[in-house]
C-alpha cells in the first residue's frame, strides 16, 4: 500500500509538472468558465427569467457545477494522449503500482478542479455573487462540487482509455454542452416544457446545481416540485456514487486490458 500510494504520488507530480511546463494551456482551461459567467451573468442574464430575481445569484451555483462537467474533456483527452503515444505502456512494463497511472491523474485533476472553482468563487464574488447559510453549508456544497467532479473523473479516465482516436475525443467534446444546457444551470427548469423538465430534472449536473443552490441559500433550487428536484441533496450524494461505482471498475479493466 506505501509503494502504491508513493507511485500515485509520482504520477501525480508528472502531471502537475506539465501544467506548470504549459502555464498557458492552465489558463485558457481556468478562465474558460469564467468567460461563460461574464458572457451569460452581464449579456444575456437580464433576458432570464430568474426565481428571486438576481440571475448572479441563481448562475453561480450552476457555473460551478458546469466547471466540475468541463474538466471531463481535459482528462479523457489527457489519458487519450498518453495511451495513444505509448506513455502507458511504458509505465505499465515499470515495476509500479498499475492503478498508481489512473489514480495519480484522478488525483492531479481533483487539485486542479480545486483551483477552478477558486477561480470561480472569486469571479462570483466580484460579480456579487454571495452565499447567505454561513461557512459550514458553503462548505458543504463545495464538497458535493467535488464529488461529482470525482465521480466524472472516473467518467474521463475510462473514455480516454477507450477512445480509438482523435474523433472520439472530438466527440466528446460536442457532446458535453447538450448535457450542460439540459439541465438547470442557465435556466430555472420550471420555465421549460413539461417532458423537457423532467429530463432534465434528472441530469447529475442538476442534482449538484440545485443542491448547492440550497446550502448557499441562492435562488431557484427548489425547481419544479418534482421528487428528484425536491430530493436534491439526496441525489447529489447518489449519482457521483452511482457514476464512480459503474466507472471506476470499468476503468480499472479497461487499462489492464491494454495491450491484449
Amino acid at each position: 500500500m506505501i509503494h502504491a500510494l508513493g507511485d500515485t504520488w509520482t504520477i501525480t507530480r508528472r502531471d502537475l509538472t506539465h501544467w506548470v511546463a504549459r502555464p498557458g494551456l492552465l489558463a485558457v482551461g481556468l478562465l474558460f468558465p469564467v468567460m461563460v459567467v461574464l458572457m451569460f451573468g452581464t449579456l444575456f442574464g437580464g433576458a432570464i427569467a430568474t426565481p428571486g430575481g438576481d440571475y448572479i445569484e441563481f448562475l453561480l451555483p450552476g457555473m460551478l457545477a458546469m466547471t466540475m462537467l468541463f474538466g471531463l474533456e481535459s482528462t479523457m483527452t489527457s489519458v487519450a494522449t498518453d495511451k495513444n503515444r505509448g506513455v502507458t505502456d511504458r509505465f505499465r512494463s515499470l515495476p509500479m503500482s498499475g492503478a498508481a497511472v489512473v489514480l495519480g491523474r484522478c488525483l492531479a485533476d481533483l487539485l486542479n478542479s480545486v483551483l477552478g472553482l477558486a477561480v470561480m468563487v472569486v469571479t462570483g464574488l466580484a460579480l456579487g455573487w454571495r452565499w447567505h447559510e454561513g461557512l459550514g453549508r458553503a462548505l458543504t456544497a463545495f464538497a458535493l462540487l467535488l464529488l461529482l467532479r470525482f465521480a466524472l473523473l472516473w467518467v474521463g479516465i475510462y473514455l480516454g482509455l477507450a477512445a480509438k482516436g482523435p474523433e472520439s475525443v472530438t466527440a466528446v467534446q460536442i457532446l458535453v454542452w447538450p448535457v450542460l444546457f439540459l439541465s438547470n444551470a442557465f435556466v430555472d427548469t420550471s420555465t421549460m416544457p413539461g417532458w423537457l423538465a423532467a429530463v432534465a430534472d434528472w441530469n447529475p449536473l442538476a442534482a449538484t446545481a440545485a443542491a448547492s443552490r440550497e446550502l448557499f441559500g441562492n435562488p431557484g433550487w427548489a425547481g419544479g416540485g418534482s421528487w428528484v428536484t425536491d430530493h436534491a441533496m439526496v441525489m447529489a450524494v447518489l449519482w457521483p456514487v452511482l457514476l464512480t461505482a459503474v466507472f471506476l471498475p470499468l476503468s480499472v479493466r479497461r487499462f489492464r486490458a491494454l495491450g491484449e
